[in-house]
């Protein structure tokens, strides 16, 4: 998947279903079938945003993503500008 807006919009819909999994199993946690489709998800999200880095820059600072040579972190435009 080589469109970065495909692949943020991608992104924000795997973190939106993960985050309202996270607030079921604050309630629910003994839910088996929602912990295990929340770390399908979690695993999901991971392999997204390791895909959108490598081909679009960093999504987040502060020790979640690594930067090659020059530091990338203040490229503009930000992810969540891109594409507009």
């Amino acid at each position: 998947m080589k469109d970065g807006k495909k692949l943020l919009d991608k992104i924000r819909q795997v973190e939106f279903a993960a985050v309202d999994l996270n607030i079921y199993l604050d309630n629910f946690p003994d839910n088996k079938k929602a912990l295990a489709d929340y770390n399908t998800l979690s695993k999901q999200l991971i392999y997204l945003k390791r895909e959108y880095e490598t081909n679009f820059g960093m999504l987040t600072n502060f020790g979640f993503s690594q930067s090659e040579y020059p530091w990338s972190w203040v490229n503009e435009p930000w992810p969540w500008e891109a594409d507009k």
